[in-house]
């Protein structure tokens, strides 16, 4: 069995202060509900805040541990100082209200940041005391975005997952984090990355192209040498506990009053902890229309009001929380009489047999989020409707309506939209109430709470098996191993090397001069050296290629294996070539490049490339899938290669590249020792065409067939002036 390490700012129970003793309590919340049948179903330890400060346990530390040990919980324990700046700070005062749109809320305080890096460390050393290689690692919610990297620098053995349990904002606002690339960081130290929804992770994917300049492949991040999988996961409930009918017996007082108070009338029930992302205020305006518009409907309905307490220590709740009590009053003074209020309100938790009967009575169940990651209220209401008789108004807004679309659906800011809603519901015909309520029961019960987090698991798992399948090995430049032991030993060695981001990194353009001389002095360096035949292999033109390295003392290949050069010789073709199909090929690139402001065509002898380098990240995307569909029929008919290399697209003769061009000096001897590095897509040519007992080195992260791999151009340069200096 699989040993599981979870990670969340708060347990699935919380200690409270008993005068001089302590107890443990369940914590209440969706991710503590949905997560408990999980994990104590498998080899779990949860690890989190225990619920009250540090200072505030006065020496009852042993005694916390003790009793969380029993539900397999193990503290971190935080001060209040570090509490008001992480949790109640940077947590709920700049990420919460950021990520759910209410930007105008957000507080940009480095000094809440600081706590919150503090936190995400304490949380990170206890997690790396407690893992064992091989241990799988998930980790949940806003509150420790930067722990995935914090954990995989200690734990590179151990699988890490990570969910966000809230939206991920567009990059329009995301951007607007000071910490950004922190958070991004923080995040892609993950191997798999989960959302609730498709939208928080194209939101997701987009900032890492544009902040990190990452490189995409369909839903997985090339970081370095790992590749991070970004996937949707819809959180769910325990379908079974809320499905049963509610034991009323079990129901405390306040379902009998609501009975009564109820009488014959039609029961509407909101329930949302306090908090501004909930649209409450909205709803309760929508309703007061509703009543406005409708007065042959004012005594036939009752809006049963519930509100979960939060974060009553942070303003915006204080505020709200008096908002609300103030709308309340005025919609039950303006509606009500001495023995009616159309809203009953309740500012209280409740326990499970008194929530689960507010559900089966309902008529309605009205949740309008303005911004929600998932809402489980909306399923827990649902499924709890076990006679199918009830409606459900959902907001658009809420990640819950990818999988309730039965559902009425509206617009929380359109109070009009919602109040025809109402009367929409109260008034629907039975049997189709029935027949969508099913539908939506039928979904969920496929997909509940361990469904969701087997699948998750499962993934995590999956993208462990794919990483360590795929992954070339990590090379120190400064121990290359068997390599430099191998190449020492040879008389006789071949090294083939790309040019653009092997031996040179894109960003070291701007110095190029500088960069291209002392590069030619370690190929120089290398070459002279007796026995050794070092060729550079480049996508350039060979008049490019001869201003950088210079031509009549080195071995060259130009434009991906059209040219060759070998020393003291002259450029020659690798095979007879027709170039006449640019006339037809170069007006397509043209036209996407004009249209893709930044992009430029470059023609060459037999090939011609669109770049896009320069240009917005999301439109070359696009522009490069449109670019790619348009070439391909006509690539096929005249027997041409679309290539996609590294932020470019290039057409050239089909069977040209750099791996045929490698073949003309490996075959004009036994080689001791062969090494080829590169760093993208054309080079994997070059791989492929190697023997087996090539030393092949991938410069950079992303998928390859590589033997080895080092991080930067920098890194490879380092190793082949080891080389040179070796055998001088």
């Amino acid at each position: 069995m699989k040993t599981f390490l979870i990670a969340s700012n708060r347990l699935p129970a919380k200690i409270k202060r008993s005068e001089e003793d302590v107890i443990l309590e369940p914590s209440v919340g969706g991710l503590a509900t949905g997560l408990r049948s999980f994990y104590q179903s498998y080899d779990c330890s949860w690890i989190g805040w225990p619920g009250l400060p540090s200072e505030e346990l006065d020496g009852l530390e042993d005694k916390v541990a003790g009793l969380l040990e029993q539900e397999s919980c193990v503290p971190v324990h935080l001060p209040s100082n570090l509490l008001n700046g992480y949790y109640y700070g940077y947590a709920n005062r700049t990420i919460w209200p950021l990520f759910h749109y209410f930007q105008h809320l957000a507080d940009f305080d480095s000094r809440l940041w600081e706590s919150y890096r503090e936190a995400n460390h304490r949380f990170a050393d206890t997690v790396a005391s407690l893992a064992a290689p091989g241990n799988f690692i998930w980790v949940h919610d806003y509150h420790l975005m930067l722990l995935p990297r914090l954990l995989k620098e200690r734990l590179p053995d151990c699988p890490i997952g990570y969910f966000l349990h809230i939206p991920f904002p567009s990059f329009e606002l995301f951007r607007l984090l000071p910490e950004r690339e922190e958070i991004l960081d923080g995040l892609l130290g993950s191997d798999l990355v989960g959302f609730h929804s498709y939208e928080y992770a194209r939101h997701f994917l987009s900032s890492a192209l544009r902040l990190k300049g990452c490189d995409i492949e369909l839903n997985k991040v090339l970081v370095g040498n790992r590749t991070v999988k970004v996937d949707v996961f819809p959180m769910s409930i325990d379908y079974d506990q809320f499905s049963s009918p509610p034991d009323l017996d079990r129901a405390g007082e306040i379902i009998k009053d609501a009975r009564q108070r109820l009488g014959d009338r039609k029961m509407i029930l909101s329930v949302d902890r306090l908090d501004y992302t909930k649209g409450i205020i909205q709803r309760l305006q929508a309703f007061e229309l509703f009543l406005e518009r409708n007065p042959a409907l004012r005594d036939k309905v009752l809006l049963v009001l519930l509100v979960v307490p939060s974060r009553i220590a942070v303003p915006q709740y204080a505020r709200l929380k008096k908002d609300i009590d103030e709308l309340v009053g005025k919609i039950n003074g303006r509606y009500g009489g001495v023995a009616y209020a159309p809203i009953a309100y309740l500012y209280r938790s409740l326990d499970f047999p008194d929530l689960h009967a507010l559900y089966g009575m309902a008529d309605v169940g009205l949740v309008t989020p303005v911004r929600d990651g998932m809402n489980l209220v909306a399923k827990e209401y649902v499924t709890a409707k076990s006679n199918g008789r009830g409606m459900l108004i959902l907001s658009e807004m809420a990640g819950a309506v990818m999988e309730l679309g039965e559902a009425i659906m509206v617009n929380p800011n359109n109070h009009g939209q919602v109040a025809d809603a109402i009367v929409q519901a109260l008034q629907m015909d039975e049997e189709e109430r029935e027949t969508r309520m099913r539908a939506m029961q039928d979904r969920i019960r496929r997909y509940d709470v361990t469904r969701w987090a087997e699948d998750f698991t499962e993934s995590l798992d999956n993208c462990w098996v794919e990483l360590r399948q795929e992954q070339a090995a990590e090379l120190d430049p400064e121990e290359p191993g068997k390599i430099l032991e191998e190449y020492l030993k040879a008389e006789n060695s071949l090294i083939l090397l790309d040019y653009d981001g092997t031996l040179i990194d894109p960003a070291e353009d701007a110095e190029s001069e500088a960069i291209d001389s002392r590069l030619r002095d370690l190929i120089i360096s290398l070459t002279n050296i007796e026995g050794n035949t070092v060729v550079v292999l480049s996508g350039r033109t060979k008049e490019d290629l001869e201003q950088s390295v210079g031509s009549e003392d080195l071995n060259l290949v130009a434009e991906h294996g059209v040219w060759l050069h070998d020393v003291g010789g002259k450029w020659r073709m690798i095979a007879p070539l027709d170039n006449r199909w640019k006339e037809d090929i170069h007006p397509i690139l043209r036209f996407y490049a004009d249209r893709t402001p930044g992009a430029y065509v470059q023609e060459k002898d037999y090939s011609l490339v669109l770049h896009y380098r320069k240009s917005e990240p999301d439109l070359a995307t696009i522009r490069s899938s449109e670019l790619l569909e348009a070439l391909l029929p006509s690539a096929s008919q005249m027997d041409l290669d679309v290539l996609e290399g590294e932020k470019l697209i290039e057409v050239r003769n089909r069977d040209v590249h750099k791996g045929r061009a490698a073949l003309h000096w490996l075959e004009k001897k036994r080689w001791g020792f062969i090494m080829v590095a590169g760093d993208d897509t054309t080079d994997e040519d070059t791989f492929r065409a190697m023997p087996d007992r090539t030393f092949s080195v991938k410069v950079g992260g992303g998928h390859t067939s590589a033997r080895y791999r080092v991080k930067s151009a920098n890194e490879l340069r380092s190793l082949l002036w080891r080389m040179a200096n070796k055998k001088v």
